[in-house]
């Protein structure tokens, strides 16, 4: 799931490869492709967070849902990528590229990697760079199944907050999680019950993932779990903590994709908040 920068560059020698840059801002959404089109990896193909990750937003689903995933197999098809295609994946924070290799997870692609550290490991690296604009022969992504297993929607949340075999994950940091602040969503805290394992907690200090070892470790205290549902805002920096756990060993994890921006459209859901000291 995880390929190293020397691993990445083998393959984009051979050629036979394609990378996805998935470089994002949510504060600015033209950031990402302005920082594509100025220099990316040779032969990336760029992937937009709100344009071609997400769906239109309506009044819940929450602030990414998904997009149409026939759709999304189009968009694959133009930028040249079938289903037996190996991708590498990277952003600049593992986010938003996480986002994109679970959503390729959820219709069953089996050659992909998230490259490890990101852009900013490949820059490190002096790694060949190209501001070439691609151009892919477009092609048939096909048919796809998708696994629904990978997805928890708000109904499953309520029935199962209560049970203490499945365990919540809040993936915000702290001052989200407990209501101090909330820079975005029009409620601020969290699903009661949930638990908070704030994202960026997997990563080293360098931007690299922390080993299989640390991350079992990580999420020791989930080992008994019968299944555990991860959230965040809206689905996108969930998905760091979801791939985490698959490479500590945990095959019961879903991702709710509305998390708490969807949760916040129903008024009848409660939300749990900490009081400060």
């Amino acid at each position: 799931m995880i390929i190293s920068t020397k691993e990445a560059f083998n393959w984009l020698e051979k050629g036979d490869v394609i990378f996805v840059d998935c470089r994002f801002s949510l504060q600015d959404p033209t950031t990402g492709r302005k920082a594509y089109e100025e220099e990316h990896i040779p032969g990336s193909v760029y992937f937009d967070l709100e344009e071609d990750l997400s769906g239109e937003v309506g009044a819940t689903g929450g602030r990414h849902p998904l997009p149409d995933l026939n759709e999304f197999t189009i968009k694959l098809g133009e930028r040249g990528i079938t289903k037996n295609t190996t991708i590498i994946v990277y952003d600049e924070n593992l986010a938003f590229a996480s986002r994109f290799f679970w959503m390729m997870k959820l219709i069953g692609h089996k050659n992909i990697y998230l490259l490890d550290g990101g852009w900013k490991a490949w820059l490190e690296e002096d790694m060949p760079l190209s501001s070439k604009a691609q151009s892919k022969e477009v092609i048939n992504y096909g048919a796809v199944q998708i696994d629904e297993s990978m997805i928890a929607k708000q109904e499953e949340v309520k029935s199962k907050k209560e049970n203490e075999q499945v365990k919540l994950l809040d993936s915000r940091n702290f001052e989200r999680y407990a209501g101090h602040k909330e820079p975005i969503d029009r409620k601020a805290g969290h699903i009661p019950n949930a638990l908070n394992y704030d994202w960026t907690h997997v990563k080293k200090d360098d931007g690299t993932l922390k080993s299989e070892e640390e991350l079992k470790h990580h999420f020791s205290d989930l080992k008994d779990a019968s299944d555990i549902i991860v959230y965040c805002g809206s689905g996108v920096t969930a998905a760091p903590n979801v791939i985490s756990l698959w490479l500590a060993g945990f095959r019961n994890v879903k991702l709710y994709v509305g998390s708490f921006s969807d949760w916040i459209t129903n008024d009848s859901n409660e939300v749990a908040t900490i009081q400060k000291n």
